[in-house]
């Protein structure tokens, strides 16, 4: 069943303030952008503004993708092995953006590693999106939430997907590369690399 008018509306409303929000920090700037001037431009109120965004931080931190992901990765069959699932609810929802969406996160992301006081408030975004996934992977093994193994699991794949990036902020194969390397126990060989 299909999301109802408010929640569409909703919807609609959460992208247009992110959308004029990236648009306005692309041209002022960060820190010279207010919630007052989001709001503007997103034709709502500041009251409005913060009933969909706690701040203007959050705006840009909040993965509108992770409850999106998991999802995805709790609709795999339950037969496919943990990582495997992982890497198919990722293709299927990155596979499922649009360019703008997939534009619009790329600047988010750009956004955030080029704005110091944002890339430190990420740590902790980056322990809300191993909870969710920590939670995701629990409960399709069967465990309880909060179990060791299903948190470590979740830790050890947000940072191997975040130490292989780098600079490729969504760049699925480097994904899977480093999904592969975590799924063979990270096997270094003795050859040199230069």
């Amino acid at each position: 069943m299909g999301l109802g008018l408010r929640e569409r509306k909703k919807l609609r409303t959460r992208a247009t303030i992110r959308a004029q929000a990236l648009r306005l920090f692309a041209e002022k700037g960060y820190g010279e952008t207010t919630v007052e001037q989001i709001a503007e431009a997103a034709d709502i109120s500041p009251s409005t503004f913060f009933r969909y965004f706690p701040s203007k931080e959050q705006l840009v931190l909040v993965d509108d993708y992770d409850p999106i992901m998991i999802r995805a990765f709790q609709e795999q069959p339950a037969d496919v092995p943990v990582l495997t699932a992982l890497r198919r609810s990722m293709e299927r929802v990155f596979g499922e953006m649009s360019p703008e969406q997939l534009d619009r996160e790329m600047a988010r992301q750009k956004l955030i590693r080029s704005v110091p006081e944002l890339r430190a408030a990420q740590l902790d975004e980056l322990q809300r999106t191993i909870e969710l996934l920590a939670e995701g992977v629990a409960a399709r093994m069967g465990r309880p939430p909060g179990d060791l193994e299903s948190r470590a699991f979740a830790g050890a794949v947000v940072g191997s997907i975040m130490g292989a990036l780098g600079d490729d902020l969504l760049s699925l194969d480097r994904i899977g590369l480093a999904l592969d390397f975590l799924a063979a126990g990270f096997p270094f060989d003795d050859r040199e690399v230069g």
